[in-house]
């Protein structure tokens, strides 16, 4: 049997498909019930998280067993299998184990070095284990992921490398300013009584907000919630626990609001947010840089352009710094660019031949020109090589095709400045709970799962990431040792008890020919019999667990098996006793 895994994470898929695929608590326990019953595999364990969706099994085929995991997968997700595909990763053995222990370092967070998973990956095995579908590889593998994910955050700063989710998504809300500073005072509402909005509801209170409301479906759990944000020794916040209907009356109050649920469907629609911060939001300011109206109705920077220069916007050249050409017949829409290749945009072989000759003689009227015309009565320096490079480029254009091609840029538009946030958005929900429509809403600053990804994108590394890689190289090395040496173990355990029992049947034998032998010799002459066969077996069975242990040890137990002509079904029937141990018995986590 070896080890597989298949999954989709935010490395590997886009936050939309995440979202489609994200599986509640009811299809994960389906799905490992159906992965088990599955033929390729004999366990099974499901990681779920707002970033990644992962299947481990213990499998006997690798082909077959990636094709059933990623059928299972699409199926319980509702995302069709030829959607999903491309989006799928496959570990197996060595390189499962590497990859589970990485993501429980949080090397492979979306904010690199968050703790959070590691009680995401605690979950995961406690669920497997309450289903039976995890057996003696699975948790041996995830007991031993959690023990590499404690030692890396103990041993190294890894924490410095990154925050939890909540702790950056505030940051992001903040802009990078100090969180304590931007949250102090604000009245936050928490949607959700999970551990996400848990954490994020106790991140909250320890930055310094004034109150905290706790909504949620189960309104118990809500008011748990808020109890223990009241008894809280660190902070003196004011908490208090709504129903899931208070929702819209609370959002009008509230300055943040970090939502977190298991729903389906979205929790806070575009409508209802631009509801709550109506009245709440200024009107919006003028537009930078308004200017003139230019004729035909246009206004904004391009009629101010075309204004400063004394004429109507899209003027050209010709006339101001001495053209020959008259470059406003082939300039097109007004409001685009006189400047650079448009300026000679459409223009035959000749006419710009004219143009180059005019931009070789570097001064015309007392005004030197680079890039573009100067106001009258200013002087400016001449960048001729720079000038006369880019009508080289046009005229070897002009060979080719005969005329210089279209190829005009609009004016940068500036936007209307937004006006500052008045209400912001925290999701951390998959699927998302928060309508995406929310970002282009004025005085309403949203931040979701997607704009998280993006802006730890260029996150840099802090040397103990480094460090943690080593880590994380040692500890599978040293799993893999452990699991190629226990599976020789059924085969050497099988190999002493058939020597204990040829030993047993040795001293009956003898008793038969001397039935007269006292307790005291045949004792002794037992235990001399025990001791050489021990000492016989002894270097052998050390060693071959010491190769077994080495890669590509795994056929010494065969050979073992093989030398010494061991019963198959005493091996087999060894090693289900050791699948029988409880898991409770098998080291803490």
């Amino acid at each position: 049997m070896s080890l597989l895994v298949v999954g989709l994470s935010h490395r590997s898929a886009p936050v939309s498909v995440l979202e489609r695929a994200a599986l509640n608590a009811d299809a994960q326990v389906k799905l490992l019930q159906d992965t088990v019953a599955a033929e390729p595999a004999s366990e099974a364990a499901v990681l779920a998280t707002c970033n990644r969706i992962e299947l481990y099994a213990d499998v006997d085929k690798f082909h077959a067993g990636v094709a059933e995991l990623s059928t299972l997968l699409a199926q319980h997700s509702g995302v069709g299998l030829e959607e999903l595909t491309p989006y799928l990763y496959v570990h197996y053995e060595d390189r499962a184990v590497h990859h589970l222990f990485s993501v429980a370092c949080g090397l492979d967070s979306m904010v690199v070095g968050e703790g959070q998973i590691l009680g995401q990956i605690k979950d995961s095995l406690a669920r497997a284990q309450d289903l039976h579908s995890a057996g003696r590889l699975l948790n041996d593998l995830f007991q031993q992921a959690l023990r590499v994910g404690k030692r890396a955050h103990s041993e190294t700063g890894i924490d410095r490398a990154g925050q939890s989710l909540v702790t950056f998504g505030l940051e992001q809300l903040a802009r990078g300013g100090d969180v304590q500073q931007w949250a102090r005072g604000k009245k936050a509402l928490v949607i959700g009584a999970g551990s996400m909005s848990s954490l994020a509801a106790a991140t909250l209170a320890r930055a310094g907000v004034a109150e905290i409301v706790v909504a949620n479906r189960t309104f118990d759990r809500a008011e748990r919630l808020a109890q223990i944000l009241m008894e809280g020794d660190d902070t003196d916040v004011t908490a208090r626990a709504v129903p899931m209907e208070s929702v819209p009356a609370e959002l009008t109050r509230a300055d943040v609001a970090v939502s977190c649920t298991g729903a389906t469907g979205l929790v806070l629609t575009a409508e209802s947010v631009a509801e709550a911060v109506e009245g709440r939001v200024p009107a919006p300011s003028a537009v930078p840089g308004d200017g003139p109206v230019a004729p035909g109705g246009e206004s904004g920077p391009a009629a101010a352009l075309g204004a400063q220069r004394g004429g109507a916007p899209g003027a050209g050249l010709g006339g101001e710094d001495g053209c020959p050409l008259e470059l406003s017949a082939v300039q097109g829409t007004a409001g685009f660019s006189v400047l650079g290749e448009a300026a000679v945009a459409g223009m035959a072989a000749a006419d710009l031949e004219q143009h180059a000759a005019w931009v070789d003689n570097g001064t015309v009227g007392g005004a030197q020109r680079a890039g573009g015309p100067a106001r009258p009565g200013t002087a400016r320096t001449l960048d001729p090589a720079a000038d006369t490079d880019a009508i080289a480029a046009l005229a070897a254009t002009v060979a080719t095709v005969g005329r210089i091609p279209e190829r005009r840029r609009p004016e940068p538009v500036e936007e209307p400045q937004r006006p500052e946030p008045v209400l912001f958005l925290l999701d951390l929900a998959m699927p998302r709970d928060i309508d995406a429509a929310v970002h282009r809403l004025a005085g309403v600053r949203l931040v979701d799962i997607e704009s998280l990804a993006e802006a730890s994108a260029g996150a840099p590394m802090a040397a103990d990431v480094d460090q943690v890689r080593r880590i994380v190289s040692d500890e599978v090395a040293a799993f893999g040792a452990a699991l190629r040496a226990a599976h020789i173990t059924p085969t050497v355990v099988a190999l002493r008890t058939m020597a204990a029992d040829v030993v047993a049947g040795e001293i009956a034998r003898l008793d038969g020919r001397l039935p007269g032998l006292d307790d005291k010799h045949r004792a002794e002459i037992t235990q001399t019999v025990r001791r050489v066969v021990d000492k016989l077996l002894h270097a052998p069975t050390v060693r071959v667990k010491q190769l077994a242990a080495e890669p590509g040890g795994a056929g010494y137990a065969d050979a073992l098996r093989t030398l010494f002509d061991l019963d198959p079904e005493t091996v087999a029937a060894v090693s289900r006793a050791e699948d029988s141990t409880p898991e409770k018995d098998r080291g803490p986590a």
